[in-house]
């Protein structure tokens, strides 16, 4: 022990270390010349390539250089138009045209307007046929049905764009046809919204779905002629307010529909380590409060990136007594009411098993997604996938794809760019548990880390719900069969005395 101290002592480090140093031959002149010789010719070499890429042709080019630079020109384009595409940013100007006419267009279609005296005559007060005012409202349901079954990323690039990995032609084509299969399943297999967001989609203002709902059974329930939305907010309807929904919170929960550039903000990428990141700079994405959502997405809670803003309320209150603290405690109020079911509260006893349904069961599930920081998550037939935070009756599932059709949806915890929990609950969209397991297959598929992740209790009550709803088709199925035999087996049986007592007539 003592002789190795001694020998590891700074003493005996210093002089093994002075030995090494002595033990050196430096070279001879003559090499050290040499060698400064190849440096300088190499640094020489070096500047001179540097400078013929900076100099550029003064004089006229002739046709074949002019065909070249346009060919680098392009093709450098084209390179950085593919990564851009690549990183998820694929609007180029043609698809803001396209993507502005269609709004444009649809807004048109179901702008509110009132409904003509007669059949013939138009709004301006035109003649019109008589077959006119069917053609337009066929017109509209067919924009409502391409809107709300489209796949929002017909025209966008995949998700995850084929990477550098693959060594040849035939890897990259097994790779792509692969991917088209099975972005090909999941459309088959995508969700659209429930019938009472559709409203939702076709209201200009992006009303809640729900609340447009019991105004919608209002207008049923009235001998009213025009157009909902025209008697909602200009005919005999706009006077009307029900205790279910007020009129100030009808016009205060409006649904944020985000457009294809603000799409980008929530777009979410995946790391080499299998993380989630956001795709616009890379940051992993962590669900916590220490984050906000603004006009650019999620954001810290210190950035100064100001926050989406809806259209002004004009049924809101602005005098200076509505304090922010009033505001905040509607908005807990009217959370509170989200999802609710009275009638199942209120029984008593077995008389609950009367108000039992799916959608009871789903609707007490999704009280918990109302809370404050309740992350959200969909996911697009290309496996696209957003996550962002959800404000009750301002920015909900919906509001990612405008309605489309999705492949999965539902809450979501990360940490540090891995997945905590997912839950398969979404109350827009509601998509059957096949969906979320396909959602994990194509989650594993894409490299997402899932060692940490845990699913929700949600979903096993979702498998449960609907292996119970099956049993119970297929027997009542059943037992509508066996009821259809016996009828008809009796309806037999009568016929044949029928026949036996006629011919014993007729042998008479």
């Amino acid at each position: 022990m003592a002789a190795f101290e001694a020998t590891c002592s700074p003493t005996a480090t210093d002089s093994i270390h002075n030995a090494y140093m002595a033990s050196l031959v430096p070279p001879s002149n003559d090499r050290f010349q040499e060698i400064a010789q190849i440096q300088s010719a190499k640094e020489k070499e070096s500047r001179k390539n540097i400078k013929e890429q900076k100099t550029f042709p003064t004089g006229p080019m002739d046709e074949n250089s002019q065909d070249a630079a346009a060919r680098m020109i392009q093709k450098t384009f084209r390179g950085y138009r593919a990564r851009r595409e690549m990183d998820g940013y694929s609007i180029n100007p043609g698809a803001r045209w396209v993507a502005a006419v269609r709004d444009a267009q649809f807004r048109e279609t179901h702008r509110p307007r009132p409904r003509p005296l007669s059949p013939t005559a138009s709004v301006t007060g035109a003649m019109r046929p008589p077959s006119a005012g069917a053609r337009q409202n066929w017109k509209k349901a067919a924009t409502v049905a391409f809107r709300a079954g489209r796949d929002a990323s017909d025209s966008e690039s995949d998700w995850d764009s084929e990477s550098t990995d693959a060594t040849s032609v035939e890897d990259k084509a097994a790779k792509r046809q692969k991917r088209h299969a099975e972005n090909a399943k999941r459309r088959a297999e995508a969700r659209t919204m429930g019938l009472q967001y559709f409203l939702e989609m076709i209201d200009v203002k992006h009303r809640y779905g729900a609340n447009l709902l019991v105004y919608h059974e209002e207008w049923k329930r009235s001998d009213a002629q025009e157009n909902f939305l025209f008697w909602l907010d200009d005919g005999a309807g706009r006077d009307i307010e029900l205790d279910a929904c007020p009129r100030e919170q009808l016009e205060r929960e409006r649904v944020r529909y985000l457009s294809r550039e603000e799409r980008q903000y929530y777009l979410v990428k995946v790391d080499k380590d299998g993380r989630l990141c956001w795709a616009k700079n890379g940051a992993m994405i962590d669900t916590t409060e220490q984050f906000k959502d603004s006009i650019h997405g999620i954001v810290p809670v210190d950035d100064t990136t100001p926050a989406f803003k809806p259209a002004a309320n004009p049924l809101a209150d602005n005098s200076d007594s509505d304090s922010d603290s009033s505001c905040e405690s509607r908005r807990e109020a009217d959370r509170a009411t989200k999802y609710a079911t009275p009638e199942f509260d209120n029984a008593l006893g077995v008389k609950k098993i009367h108000h039992l349904s799916t959608a009871t069961i789903i609707n007490k599930l999704l009280r918990k997604s109302v809370r404050k920081n309740c992350w959200i998550f969909v996911a697009d037939t290309n496996f696209r996938l957003y996550v962002g935070l959800k404000d009750s009756g301002a920015f909900q599932h919906s509001s990612f794809l405008q309605g489309s059709r999705i492949s999965a949806a539902g809450l979501v915890k990360i940490k540090n760019g891995r997945l905590q929990s997912l839950s398969p609950l979404s109350g827009h969209y509601r998509p059957p548990s096949s969906n979320f397991r396909s959602f994990l297959k194509s989650l594993k598929a894409e490299g997402v880390d899932t060692g940490h992740l845990t699913i929700s209790k949600s979903y096993a009550v979702l498998v449960g719900l609907e292996t119970y709803i099956k049993t119970t088709k297929k027997s009542k199925k059943f037992v509508d069969g066996l009821m259809r035999k016996k009828g008809e087996t009796k309806g037999t049986g009568a016929a044949q005395e029928a026949m036996r007592k006629l011919s014993i007539k007729a042998g008479e």
